[in-house]
């Protein structure tokens, strides 16, 4: 038989044939392309795990061992996609959970959970050290269709089309409906729903044959119900991951569903219309072949700016905001952010607004000591790292010492009468304080045209196209933090540059609105986002986190800070644009209590306190004076700093974050290898010197790789190296004080 002709055989023969070549192409294109913090490991042990269990439970009922071969094969690849942990123990957990499940948990012979959606919803409840990322796989156009046109084909086979169209088309209703109604541009519906994490769900999961409800009505009226939920958890609870929620607690129904409206159950077709021998053909081979072919994929994986308010200046004035620093201290509800940003022009008074989404009293506001965020930023910071050869003749193993860069900037009416006048415009003033330097409102609103009137009368010009976005939030019931400048206070306070100001608040929200941002941005901009959590790594769920490209060899002219900077926004420039300005970048993750070494001393547990993180008041301090210096940081903390340039375009909806139980430390490291520059009388001096050209060679393509610079230009930078001539024998000779004077 051809191969052609028995690729597709197989494939149109059984749905789960084209899933699993679907979930396994998908595989390979996360950890190839999209970076997936995948371990080979962890695969391997997430599909031999899954296939163990279907063997025993298929032993304990008595059915043959390929009966259930092929759910248990797409159950683990599905859990790879998803599943993220740093331990391979709960890897196996979630494999052993999705496939067991199929056995222990059915309700008149059908399956309760979707096995992998109910592996993943009782582990998320089980441990912190597991997550999902819903944002892992972007918003690409072309790759949503890839996905959609292939799970299409999968469920139509599947007979379940049915239900995936109900839930797309329910869900996206409910998002348009929305977005309408809060006044928002179409582009943040379309942008959630070009999400490959949705996607995925629709045509992989909630579609799955043998967990929905028999009945074209009753699948219809789940797909709502699921819908509905996510959509709950995502807009009323604002939690991440509302699909396996929403499915995980819709699924107990389908029993209900059956019953009151029955059909006939569904059954997976036998492929008597294939050759015998095809059927015949062992699944051991294939899922071999898949695991080769998967352990290939890990062996060659590669791995200025508006704030989250505007600004309003004085009529005849303009500002541009051209970088911003944000600080997030996270606990539970609990979140403390601290601002500070780089100011641009002049007025005599302005102020910020910014959405907040609950009401602030006196005792949540500070102004914070700048040196906090600079703190922050400088342990946080890209590392320089030097290596200096040895003399190759003395068999001198090099030492390492690091240099610590800083972050790359980018050129970046009386009251009574006003309360009377905002409350007949449908603005209340909540609260007026002055803290430090800065005379404080806080702001709610009716609708947005009196809310820009109220500060146009003011004396405050609202930046064009402000009103749109101002609706949209105070439809979301968000108050407005408005921190004016109070000039003399500042220069009776004597500062002569603006302070970080703090805001502590409890809400489910984990977001930072940046809409309003973008709303007198002059061009592309620059946001650092500090977070400090308790149980790990953060992450955006809406948009790509992308880990920058990191300990790299470079060449050795680029030590000299200046260059060191060109070189680094030139290599952020480039990762921006293969990204296609779409993806958050993660230039930092660590656990603080050490650093090894450090690019700036810990933050000591004042520090961290002031900056917001609650949770180690009376907890014992860490020391570890083993690693790195000053070791004396706090406990329990960790660390993420996030880049981000973003625009209208490629940035619709504000940023919205969750706490992963990653505790994987990284860092943006780049290396710089220092020659031998000494005299080299000896065999292995000619070998340093053809190593030491071809690694020069190397140096230059990493860097023009990193940056997009001419590969020509670095060359000539580099010149042909600090490399030593051969040594003179006779001058080696030479008696030794005549060497002093030379």
């Amino acid at each position: 038989m051809p191969a052609a002709t028995f690729i597709r055989g197989w494939i149109t023969a059984d749905p789960r044939h084209g899933q699993i070549a679907t979930l396994a192409t998908l595989l390979a294109y996360g950890v190839s392309q999209l970076a997936f913090d995948l371990t080979a490991a962890q695969a391997v042990v997430t599909i031999g795990t899954a296939l163990a269990v279907q063997r025993l439970g298929d032993w304990w009922v008595g059915a043959p061992w390929r009966s259930g071969a092929k759910s248990a094969l797409i159950s683990s690849l599905s859990l790879c996609l998803l599943l993220r942990t740093d331990d391979p123990v709960w890897a196996a957990a979630g494999a052993a959970l999705a496939v067991g499940s199929k056995f222990l948990v059915r309700v008149g012979g059908k399956h309760v959970f979707n096995p992998t959606n109910g592996a993943l919803v009782a582990l998320l409840l089980l441990t912190d050290r597991v997550w999902v990322s819903p944002g892992q796989w972007g918003t690409a156009a072309t790759f949503a269709f890839a996905i959609a046109a292939a799970g299409l084909a999968v469920v139509h086979r599947s007979a379940r089309s049915d239900v995936t169209l109900a839930f797309i088309g329910a869900y996206a209703a409910l998002l348009v409906g929305r977005s309408l109604s809060l006044g928002e541009p179409l582009t943040i519906p379309l942008h959630r729903l070009e999400s490959g994490a949705f996607l995925l769900f629709s045509f992989f999961m909630i579609s799955d044959p043998k967990t929905t409800p028999d009945s074209r009505a009753g699948r219809i009226v789940f797909a709502g119900l699921v819908a509905l939920g996510a959509w709950y958890v995502h807009f009323r609870l604002f939690r991440p991951n509302g699909f396996l929620w929403a499915l995980a607690a819709v699924s107990p129904l389908v029993p209900l569903l059956d019953r009151l409206l029955p059909a006939r159950r569904y059954s997976w077709p036998h492929a008597l219309s294939l050759p015998h021998f095809v059927w015949r053909f062992p699944m051991t081979r294939p899922i071999a072949l898949l695991l080769l072919a998967l352990t290939a994929t890990f062996a060659t994986a590669s791995p200025a700016a508006a704030f989250c308010g505007f600004y309003v200046a004085r009529a005849g004035s303009t500002l541009f905001n051209k970088a911003s620093q944000v600080v997030l201290a996270r606990d539970g509800d609990r979140t403390v952010l601290t601002m500070a940003n780089d100011f641009r022009g002049d007025p005599r008074e302005f102020a910020m607004v910014i959405p907040v989404p609950t009401a602030i009293t006196r005792e949540q506001i500070h102004v914070a000591d700048a040196a906090l965020v600079a703190h922050v930023d400088a342990y946080t910071a890209p590392r320089l790292v030097e290596y200096f050869d040895a003399d190759p003749c003395a068999r001198v193993y090099p030492m390492a010492e690091a240099m610590s860069v800083g972050r790359m900037q980018a050129p970046a009416a009386s009251p009574t009468f006003a309360d009377r006048r905002a409350k007949n415009l449908g603005v209340t003033i909540e609260a007026r304080y002055t803290v430090g330097e800065y005379d404080i409102l806080i702001l709610s609103a009716q609708q947005s045209s009196g809310l820009e009137t109220w500060l146009r009368e003011s004396g405050y010009r609202i930046p064009a196209g402000a009103s749109a976005v101002l609706g949209s939030y105070i439809r979301q019931g968000m108050r407005f933090f408005v921190a004016k400048v109070n000039l003399q206070q500042q220069s009776a306070l004597g500062f002569s540059t603006l302070r970080p100001l703090q805001v502590a608040y409890e809400s489910p929200k984990f977001m930072l609105p940046i809409r309003l941002g973008m709303v007198n941005a002059d061009g592309a901009q620059e946001l650092f986002v500090y977070t400090l959590t308790r149980r790990g790594r953060v992450e955006t769920t809406n948009y790509r986190t992308v880990k920058l490209q990191t300990d790299v060899e470079i060449p050795s002219y680029l030590k000299d800070p200046s260059e060191f900077g060109k070189m680094y926004r030139a290599m952020f420039d480039q990762h921006v644009r293969r990204e296609d300005m779409r993806a958050v970048f993660q230039e930092y993750a660590w656990d603080m209590s050490w650093c090894d070494p450090c690019a700036a001393d810990p933050l000591s547990r004042d520090e961290l306190r002031q900056l917001g993180v609650s949770w180690l008041e009376g907890r014992p301090e860490v020391s570890r004076p083993g690693f790195g210096r000053g070791m004396s940081g706090g406990q329990d903390v960790f660390v993420t700093r996030l880049h981000v340039r973003y625009d209208q375009a490629h940035f619709p909806e504000d940023l919205v974050f969750h706490e992963t139980g990653d505790r994987t430390n990284f860092q943006g490291r780049y290396v710089l290898r220092h020659a031998w520059t000494g005299p080299m009388a000896c065999a292995e001096g000619d070998t340093y010197r053809r190593e030491l050209r071809a690694r020069q060679g190397r140096e230059a393509e990493a860097l023009a790789s990193l940056t997009g610079w001419h590969l020509a230009d670095i060359r000539r930078r580099q010149g042909a190296g600090p490399v030593a001539p051969p040594a003179d024998p006779a001058a080696d000779a030479a008696p030794w004080w005549r060497k002093l004077w030379k």
